[in-house]
């Protein structure tokens, strides 16, 4: 390959590539075949996708990260939760952006991420109807994948994000923007504003097509984990409207995210 990883966490962000892409494959036989959703007990959506591509990636985890606990969506949302004894665990979101897969738009997503201590050290977005992958270990990359599978030749081009400048470019929701946002928003010098949905809001500032990406309204762990990996490895971050970076394992919040901002790279004199 020619620009093979380098560090144990971009090796191990590869080996979760191959398991993101395996997994896009069964998405997009359902969404080829026009499937359908239907609602959980939460009110929100699920496919035969995800609960196809969830358990492909949590059999593929445990099998090249024996012990490693996961935490998925769908498991997680029948009340199926491992123990997390240990400082690692995986979070997977097998199908972010079902409303998008739904719709028909392309804008969802396979999530991966390897969690240390709090911290997303080493994640993958994958858009399968896109074909683009995009991973995080000690640097960002992005592999453009033709045939939804990965070949041993993938070309990785390394992606970074651009210093936040006197003038921005925010990403938003397509599905969640409120009053708070968009006062946040006229707080900041926006020249132009992108509405996407699912993790590929963060894989946009990753690779310097956008400043911004506020979130004040309810996600899960397991919807920010990946892109939030991929993200920092590109120099940007995630952080609370305390400005402490985003921690992950929140049992006593039961897995939820307190309202955040994501942004690219920033200097000590920004913001």
């Amino acid at each position: 390959m020619p620009d093979s990883p380098r560090t144990e966490r971009d090796r191990i962000a590869f080996v979760l590539a191959g398991i993101a892409a395996r997994a896009g494959v069964e998405i997009m036989d359902v969404y080829n075949a026009h499937g359908s959703a239907r609602l959980k007990r939460d009110g929100s959506p699920v496919t035969d996708a995800d609960e196809r591509a969830e358990a492909l990636i949590v059999a593929e985890l445990h099998k090249q990260f024996p012990g490693v606990p996961v935490i998925a969506e769908e498991a997680a949302s029948r009340g199926d939760q491992p123990s997390l004894g240990a400082s690692s665990f995986f979070l997977v979101d097998p199908l972010d952006g079902t409303k998008e897969f739904v719709s028909r738009n392309g804008e969802f997503t396979v999530n991966i991420a390897l969690i240390e201590q709090g911290v997303p050290i080493a994640g993958v977005v994958f858009a399968p109807s896109l074909g683009n992958l995009y991973l995080g270990g000690e640097r960002a990359s992005v592999i453009a994948l033709i045939s939804g599978q990965m070949p041993d030749n993938a070309a990785m081009r390394t992606i970074v994000a651009r210093p936040v400048g006197r003038t921005m470019t925010a990403i938003v929701s397509r599905s969640h923007v409120g009053p708070d946002t968009e006062a946040f928003l006229r707080t900041l010098p926006i020249t132009d504003r992108r509405s996407i949905g699912s993790s590929l809001k963060f894989c946009l500032l990753a690779s310097g097509e956008a400043d911004v990406y506020p979130r004040l309204s309810p996600t899960m762990e397991w919807d920010t984990a990946a892109g939030h990996a991929v993200l920092r490895a590109s120099g940007g971050d995630v952080v609370g409207l305390d400005q402490v970076p985003l921690r992950y394992g929140k049992l006593d919040a039961a897995f939820r995210n307190p309202s955040f901002i994501a942004w690219g790279r920033r200097d000590s004199s920004t913001h």
